[in-house]
């Protein structure tokens, strides 16, 4: 008899590499990520995870639910999605250019990192299809509950979020402060135009 907590076993390779290709692919949590490590140092990187990490999580409980379905019916909320992901991915942009780094990351920050962490990945489309579309490709009948497998397959999908985002801050952080001006320079540059770019493609794509 099948254990309640399981999935099926044959899907596990693919679905672990699905996952680390989805992570490792240039996207918007990353390149904010890069931005605020390298601007602003290893901790405020970490914090704003922790906000990408609760982000992650609240798609993930809503498709154990069956929520997204509806979010996703709803044109009202695409165009909020798309349009507010636009316009934050813009500002992140243009944050990225500041001529000088911001100073380190302090205790009382912390929450505003976070939440900006957080704002980031809710105007994610990218984060709540893959909640609706990819990850329920990996159920199978006969095992553990849909919501169950759902809830599995995603608890493993943000563990390796959250190894991936942390390499990427610490490498982002460590640039930041070893790399000398004229390349922090190309660094925020090329950050900004990553980040400007995703926001064209959003706003073109629909």
């Amino acid at each position: 008899m099948t254990a309640a907590w399981q999935v099926d076993p044959a899907v596990l390779p693919a679905f672990l590499l699905a996952m680390a290709l989805v992570e490792l692919t240039p996207g918007p949590n990353m390149g904010y990520l890069a931005v605020v490590a390298a601007s602003r140092g290893r901790v405020a990187g970490a914090l704003t995870v922790v906000g990408v990490t609760l982000g992650l999580s609240v798609y993930l409980v809503l498709a154990v639910f069956g929520l997204t379905r509806g979010l996703l019916a709803s044109p009202v909320v695409l165009h909020l999605l798309r349009w507010g992901g636009v316009l934050y991915l813009l500002v992140l942009a243009a944050e990225a250019l500041r001529p000088a780094p911001a100073p380190a990351a302090t205790d009382a920050e912390a929450p505003r990192l976070v939440l900006l962490g957080l704002v980031a990945n809710l105007l994610n489309p990218k984060a709540l299809l893959f909640y609706l579309v990819l990850l329920p490709g990996f159920v199978r009948p006969g095992f553990a509950s849909p919501g169950m497998q759902l809830l599995i397959l995603g608890l493993a999908h943000i563990a390796i979020s959250i190894v991936v985002h942390l390499s990427i801050v610490s490498g982002a952080a460590r640039l930041g402060r070893e790399w000398p001006a004229d390349r922090q320079r190309l660094l925020r540059s090329l950050s900004a135009a990553g980040l400007a770019a995703v926001a064209l493609w959003l706003a073109v794509s629909g």
